[in-house]
């Protein structure tokens, strides 16, 4: 068996990945993860609105935002880090984006979070971190548009203070305001003018918010502390004003707060050192430094110190399971690997633009061996490991079908609008085993154990949630490898460009799937026969089509991609694969197959509408 397995999985390595579409899809899982009123042009169109009356009780609106990971609530310091990381995405990668046609859709998920983080900074020493309360919330399984437990607020002040949350949201909005900068230069000026407000209280009235919310604490527990978020926040209004005062910061309180001492192998929403020492590193090569030269260099050390860590080249390096993914931990380890991947990717760009190589413990490296370092990691992502599992939601053909999350998990409010109890929920759609019945695409779970292994079940946490920040990230990345380098130094100042607006194309009036044991429609392929001709190996896919509705299927359309041979059993018709023409239905129960060749792996094959009668 193994000669045939790995003559099996070579065409599958050899044929690539889209990242055109897995870029589109993961910008999608954000708006499944909107909270508020959902727009008028909402994507995902199984959600409905929720929390509206958020911030009531305390006088103050906090409607929108994003809820983190499969729970309803809106936790300030990874919805602030998701931001940050998302425009920071958009900053080095705009032209890719932009080509690509989602720079839009990019920008519209940066401004859905930072019009939530200007509500809640209502005055310049106040910010609610929290709404909701992970307790309560836990304890109930409700999608969002049902759910009755606690929305409190809670807030940091000169009282309470909170100097890592007030700084990561600080940074946030000065990053986004770099993002907006040229196609809404009013709006960036009021991000830039809440930036300054909250980086001076994050300074001046020091603490960790959690021991102000003590209800984040189980769950987002700020165990660096906040000097790396006073130093992150300095160092993206420098990046946004240019004003000397945050460099001098920088400069002055690198060795104090840990930017200079501080040698990392991770980095995410707690930590984040190793991200300041990258944009210090930028700063420096930049020739920006001034006098605090010295101090740059040793920030920009330990940047090194990272990535040489990554590459496996470093004094001491990042585990990593046999698969060769990076690995840090048991719960939702897939965090790490999208933000260490977007460090690696930017400065691979940051080192050729300034045409020098890294050093590395074992010797030099050229830079792009970083980016090939990401690029292995985003493959890992999307399929190419020990399992061939992608642990993106909806990309390609074997993706985790019951996803710990709750909207997801449970019959869309617009199909069923029966009230889902908090209790009842998990009686009712938490133990069932079928396949979630709304698709969250484009959702990057938690990924796999440190041997590879995944368990595709809800309740299994810490593999199959997904959480916001584990997708901001790869918005750069897979921008980056979908969109090539772009031809201009990273270095140079950065102009986001203006989004173009698109007519969009009509789209299918896709059916959201009904409350059933598994969804209306199944497809199942495998591979029945292999062969080579002229060197070349060629596989024969039969793909199984069935209705599992209790009612007639009619008018389907299937969405092909990635087929690179000839096709029988289905009418081509425009964009989509229809019946063929000796059928004109598919009774309850009832299959149809068809067949195709080619040589890959097999083609990317969805329902993109169909009607039941």
């Amino acid at each position: 068996m193994a000669p045939f397995f790995l003559l099996l999985c070579l065409p599958f390595a050899l044929a690539g990945h889209d990242y055109g579409r897995a870029l589109s899809k993961s910008i999608l899982f954000f708006e499944a993860q909107r909270s508020g009123y959902l727009p008028h042009n909402q994507r995902v169109t199984w959600r409905s609105n929720s929390g509206l009356n958020d911030g009531k009780a305390s006088g103050v609106d906090l409607v929108g935002g994003y809820y983190d990971a499969g729970d309803n609530v809106k936790f300030g310091l990874p919805m602030a880090f998701t931001i940050t990381m998302m425009s920071w995405s958009i900053i080095e990668y705009g032209k890719q984006l932009g080509s690509s046609g989602e720079l839009g859709h990019a920008m519209n998920a940066v401004k859905w979070g930072t019009d939530y983080l200007i509500k809640a900074h209502p005055q310049p020493d106040v910010l609610y971190g929290e709404v909701g309360d992970g307790n309560t919330d836990h304890y109930c399984w409700q999608r969002p548009e049902d759910m009755t437990t606690d929305r409190r607020a809670y807030k940091i002040d000169p009282s309470n203070p909170g100097s890592d949350l007030a700084g990561e949201t600080a940074a946030a909005m000065a990053a986004a305001s770099i993002v907006f900068r040229r196609s809404n230069p009013s709006y960036a000026n009021e991000l830039l003018t809440h930036a300054r407000q909250l980086f001076d209280f994050a300074d001046k009235y020091r603490g960790k918010y959690d021991s102000s919310i003590t209800v984040a604490q189980k769950y987002y527990r700020s165990v660096s502390g906040y000097n790396d978020e006073l130093l992150w926040a300095a160092a993206w209004l420098y990046q946004a004003t240019n004003n000397q005062y945050y460099l001098n910061y920088l400069g002055n309180n690198g060795d104090s707060m840990g930017g200079t001492g501080w040698a990392m192998t991770e980095f995410g929403w707690d930590v984040k050192y190793a991200g300041v020492q990258t944009l210090v590193a930028k700063f420096l090569m930049q020739g920006k430094a001034g006098q605090h030269a010295p101090v740059f260099e040793e920030y920009q050390q330990k940047a090194e110190y990272f990535m040489c860590s990554c590459l496996g080249k470093g004094s001491r390096n990042v585990q990593k399971t046999p698969g060769g993914l990076i690995f840090r931990q048991r719960w939702n380890n897939m965090q790490f690997v999208t933000s260490a991947s977007f460090l690696t990717t930017v400065y691979s760009d940051y080192l050729a633009s300034a045409g020098r190589n890294l050093n590395c413990a074992a010797g030099n490296v050229a830079p792009s061996q970083l980016l090939a370092f990401a690029k292995s990691q985003v493959d890992y992502i999307l399929g190419d490991n020990p399992r061939a599992t992608s642990y993106m939601v909806g990309y390609g053909n074997n993706y985790p079908q019951q996803v710990h999350h709750r909207g997801s998990s449970i019959v869309s409010y617009k199909v069923d609008p029966t009230f889902v109890t908090c209790r009842g929920g998990y009686a009712t759609w938490f133990s069932r085993k079928g396949s979630d019945p709304n698709l969250l695409t484009g959702a990057i779970v938690g990924g796999p154990d440190a041997y590879d292994n995944f368990a595709d079940e809800r309740d299994n946490y810490e593999q199959t949630e997904p959480a916001t920040y584990n997708n901001a990230p790869l918005l750069g990345l897979l921008a980056r490898l979908s969109g090539g380098h772009g031809g201009y130094n990273q270095l140079l100042p950065v102009v986001v460009p203006a989004p173009i607006e698109k007519k969009p194309a009509p789209q299918p009036k896709i059916t959201p799937a009904r409350a059933s044991t598994s969804a209306p429609v199944a497809i199942v392929q495998k591979t029945t026969a292999t062969w080579i001709a002229k060197g070349k190996t060629y596989y024969r896919y039969s793909t199984i089509v069935t209705n599992k509705s209790a009612k007639e299927l009619k008018d389907i359309k299937l969405s092909i991609s990635k087929l690179y041979g000839p096709l029988w059993g289905l009418t081509k018709s425009g964009n989509f694969y229809a019946f063929p023409s000796w059928i004109t239905s598919l009774a309850a129960g009832k299959s149809l197959e068809f067949v195709y060749v080619h040589s890959a792996s097999a083609a990317d094959v969805s329902v993109s509408s169909y009607t039941l009668a």
